[in-house]
């Protein structure tokens, strides 16, 4: 059965595997606090479905309350530890079946495995969260492996702890004009890339929301990163299909054995 890859902004995304439907940082928001959607419509329901999803660490446009209320009755949900004490509000999400995980730790699914891999950025619930989970990222394994890095810089164990992988939707911007080294920008997601070498690539976290009132500011680090992401990829890793998917579009992953 073919594995689909569909992006619908930001690191939302979902990955169909086995029948299984899973998916990544629900945002379904058309605003979060100062930021604005300012390019694709919002979810549709049909992105709401999942049998499984998957939260990559606590900041607000990762782990959003409202739109994991959006998820139906007895959807699963993989979430870093410590996450119900940093964020009470998930407490309330009682038709919801969540799971703390950490780094190594590997999930059944159905037919899948989830594989718990780690990041490099700050998990904690910010501006003001005291208290640390581990950002993680999440490969899904079943007819094909695919790494999904949530946010994250490039980390000297990275080939190793992530593995082989067919498939990887990677982080290649922000929501802001500037990036620290806890973020993959074009030209750090094609080293990742490089380090990997899976046959597919998805860029994502980019191109979606922006800070209200900085359409002026710097609108590069809004309108290319997707674009410079292709470029690259294709000097340091031209083994690799790079699809740069507009929201709402999808792509099927070429898997050999």
């Amino acid at each position: 059965m073919p594995v689909e890859l569909t992006w619908w902004g930001h690191a939302t995304c979902t990955v169909e595997d086995s029948d299984i439907r899973v998916l990544t940082d629900p945002l379904f928001a058309r605003r979060l606090a100062h930021l604005r959607r300012r390019r694709g419509a919002v979810p549709p329901p049909e992105a709401w479905r999942a049998d499984v999803a998957l939260v990559s660490h606590l900041h607000a446009d990762h782990l959003h309350v409202p739109s994991l209320a959006r998820l139906a009755p007895g959807t699963r949900l993989l979430v870093p530890r410590g996450a119900r004490r940093s964020v009470p509000a998930l407490r309330r999400l009682t038709h919801l079946e969540p799971t703390e995980v950490a780094p190594g730790d590997e999930v059944p699914v159905g037919d899948l495995r989830v594989r718990v891999v780690p990041a490099r950025h700050d998990g904690r619930r910010l501006p003001i969260g005291r208290q640390r989970s581990p950002a993680l990222g999440y490969v899904v394994e079943g007819e094909a492996r695919t790494y999904f890095a949530g946010d994250t810089g490039l980390f000297d164990a990275m080939e190793k702890e992530v593995g082989p992988v067919d498939a990887a939707l990677l982080p290649v911007g922000g929501w802001g004009p500037n990036l620290g080294p806890e973020h993959l920008d074009p030209g750090r997601a094609a080293e990742a890339l490089a380090r990997l070498a899976p046959r597919t690539a998805v860029p994502v976290h980019y191109g979606t929301y922006w800070p209200i009132g900085m359409n002026a500011v710097r609108p590069h680090e809004f309108h290319t990163p997707g674009h410079e992401f292709v470029r690259l990829s294709a000097l340091r890793a031209p083994g690799v299909a790079v699809h740069r998917l507009g929201h709402g579009e999808s792509v099927r992953v070429e898997v050999a054995r």
